[in-house]
């Protein structure tokens, strides 16, 4: 695959760097965790960058605005690895190694910190991630502790780096502050095993979830007798993934997963942004979908307001995208849920009409309004645009 960007020589600035991390911005992170596994296990010429690109890219998925570094150092460069910044003005200096076999020199890493900061491009409470591909870090947790700048610098096995992108792409988007606060400095130096309980907890938490997906995330319980006859999840995810692939390949975009139920385009500024919600339908002959004040306002953050909650049904060949403007100018005529100060929804019934296609209930109107103008044909084959 890398032969095929550009020259297939990985060197800074070069085309072939540029189409490698543009190519991995478009896949689904499940096959950059696959990558990474190739790159520590089969070893080959510059795997080491293909490994630093990897690691950025997942530091996207935990939406952070990256800062690709040298894979090289050169003289007057600051030779950091990788640049991670969040909203809240936070950075980390990401340093990527495949091994610890061999001692790194502390002071370097942190000398780059020190520059950027003296340059103005980070404050003065960003931290050093050192990023190791193996799980024994051993001797080089023993290097920090020992080392001047153990409060200031982390460390973080490629394993568990993989399990918080997995973490925050299988949870609602309001996780990811709390995700990141793991890779800042606190009490310990390596933060595995706070990442391993997190993940164990939320595996369970979701699965537990799962059980009951379509009466608690999608299905509304408390609106029909039938909600106990589950569909498989298989279906559901492969009905989500076909509306997405439409609804990307009309918009000429790549469709990434940032939480559970959000997606967002490859690009740096993710101008399409959906939300995307699966029903069957119920004996009434209705399908019913929650939809969330937090995906609303994911979508209203779209650039230039492309934005669409996507309601997909089991047993329908089509789905539709409702723009997101569309959709809350007429969020006052749907009854809503309350469940305390932070947790609320909007409740969307879809009925058959005469056309063949589906309405929306306005409940507090008590009209209808059909969905046609939205209407996405699903894609006839299995391919995926989405993670």
């Amino acid at each position: 695959m890398l032969a095929l960007c550009g020259n297939g020589r990985l060197t800074d600035a070069s085309d072939c760097s540029n189409e490698l991390r543009t190519f991995l911005k478009q896949v689904p992170s499940t096959k950059l965790f696959e990558y990474a596994e190739t790159c520590l296990q089969k070893a080959f010429d510059r795997s080491g960058f293909v490994l630093q690109d990897l690691v950025n890219e997942l530091g996207r998925r935990l939406d952070y605005s990256v800062e690709n570094g040298l894979y090289q150092g050169r003289p007057n460069a600051i030779g950091f690895d990788g640049l991670w910044r969040t909203p809240s003005s936070q950075a980390l200096v990401v340093e990527v190694k495949t091994t610890d076999t061999y001692r790194i020199n502390l002071d370097s890493i942190a000398g780059y910190r020190q520059r950027l900061i003296a340059d103005s491009r980070i404050p003065s409470e960003s931290s050093v991630l050192i990023v190791v591909g193996r799980q024994d870090t051993g001797d080089l947790e023993a290097q920090v502790r020992g080392s001047r700048h153990a409060w200031d610098i982390r460390l973080i096995s490629l394993d568990s780096l993989t399990k918080l992108v997995k973490l925050k792409e299988g949870t609602e988007e309001d996780t990811v502050e709390k995700i990141r606060e793991v890779l800042i400095p606190f009490e310990y130096t390596r933060v595995d095993r706070i990442i391993d309980i997190a993940f164990t907890a939320a595996t369970e938490a979701i699965a537990e979830r799962d059980i009951d997906a379509e009466q608690d995330f999608s299905l509304g319980t408390s609106e029909v007798g039938d909600s106990q006859e589950h569909t498989p999840r298989a279906i559901l995810e492969e009905r989500r993934q076909s509306a997405l692939l439409v609804l990307a390949t009309r918009e000429g975009a790549t469709l990434v997963r940032r939480s559970r139920a959000t997606y967002w385009s490859s690009d740096d500024e993710h101008v399409l942004r959906a939300a995307c919600s699966v029903s069957k339908r119920y004996r009434s002959g209705h399908y019913w979908y929650a939809y969330h004040p937090n995906w609303d306002d994911f979508l209203e953050k779209a650039p230039r307001g492309e934005g669409f909650f996507v309601l997909a049904c089991v047993d329908r060949p089509e789905a539709y995208a409702i723009p997101r403007k569309w959709l809350n100018e007429r969020l006052r005529f749907l009854n809503q849920t309350i469940v305390d100060d932070k947790k609320a929804y909007w409740h969307i019934h879809l009925d058959e009409n005469s056309e063949g296609t589906l309405s929306i209930r306005l409940h507090k109107m008590g009209v209808s309004e059909s969905l046609k103008p939205f209407q996405l044909v699903a894609s006839s084959h299995s391919g995926k645009a989405t993670s």
